[in-house]
């Protein structure tokens, strides 16, 4: 039974994956959360029967609830593990729609407080994360480990589109990314997969949440998107976006030459 532990499971993209991955029985499902309560309300009220999913609370930036959430996972699977998705992370509003040079000046003490909070929990939270699982991924048949990232982490796409918004967020997902391929580095050699993969600009609540001076600015990025790729139509649903990650995932492999590297939902370096 293949086994799958995935953080940030109560909503938007890590719910999906829940879903997804829950709907075959012989699949074992571990999601992660910070409210434990409400996730498993959410569980027994919309996945009603699906036995197979266990769910339990940590945070990535509190390093001794997820050792005990690591210690608990392997007692559901045995202490072996053969996917463990890096899905959670934060996404900040404050930084969405604005140049780093306003937000480093307007209020610097805000900036910089903002900036260690995304910092610990996109980059140092998944290297938590990473090892405190790594003994249960070496015992597993699988061994691979996924980090749900951006595009906005790509440099090419930030210098080509002039992409001044978001500039913390997009740092933590650059920063990420090389973590990730730090990782591969050293387990390549016992066959572990790690990976970072963009699901592509999906539609999971985040633009509901614009102040009235943000969605003045969206259109100019949604014209910057529209540049880059002409054919696009706006965000992508959940599930969309989450089946094509998974078939990814399971056609990507460190026999292939895939380890460490950072790809769309396409299995290319095309975001959208």
């Amino acid at each position: 039974m293949p086994s799958y532990v995935i953080t940030g499971v109560s909503k938007g993209l890590g719910w999906e994956f829940l879903t997804q991955l829950s709907s075959d029985p012989n699949n074992i499902v571990i999601g992660i959360v910070r409210n434990k309560p409400a996730t498993d309300k959410r569980v027994a009220e919309e996945l009603a029967g699906r036995r197979n999913i266990t769910i339990l609370a940590a945070d990535l930036t509190n390093y001794n609830s997820l050792k005990t959430a690591a210690s608990d996972a392997g007692a559901v699977t045995g202490g072996k593990l053969d996917y463990l998705i890096a899905n959670a992370g934060s996404v900040s509003q404050y930084d969405a729609y604005d140049d780093i040079g306003t937000l480093g000046t307007q209020d610097p003490e805000k900036f910089t407080k903002q900036f260690h909070e995304i910092l610990d929990t996109n980059v140092v939270g998944q290297v938590h994360l990473y090892n405190l699982f790594m003994p249960q991924i070496l015992a597993g048949d699988v061994k691979k480990v996924i980090l749900i990232s951006s595009g906005m982490g790509d440099i090419e796409i930030t210098k080509d589109l002039d992409l001044a918004v978001a500039p913390i967020y997009a740092t933590s997902k650059a920063a990420a990314n090389m973590i990730t391929a730090k990782f591969s580095a050293q387990y390549k050699k016992d066959g572990v997969l790690f990976l970072s993969i963009c699901p592509g600009m999906v539609e999971v609540g985040h633009f509901n949440q614009m102040s009235p001076e943000q969605a003045e600015k969206l259109p100019e990025m949604i014209a910057k998107f529209q540049r880059y790729n002409p054919h696009f139509k706006g965000p992508i649903t959940p599930p969309e976006s989450i089946k094509a990650v998974l078939s990814l995932v399971e056609r990507s492999s460190v026999e292939n030459g895939d380890g460490g590297d950072y790809m769309s939902h396409f299995g290319t370096r095309r975001w959208i």
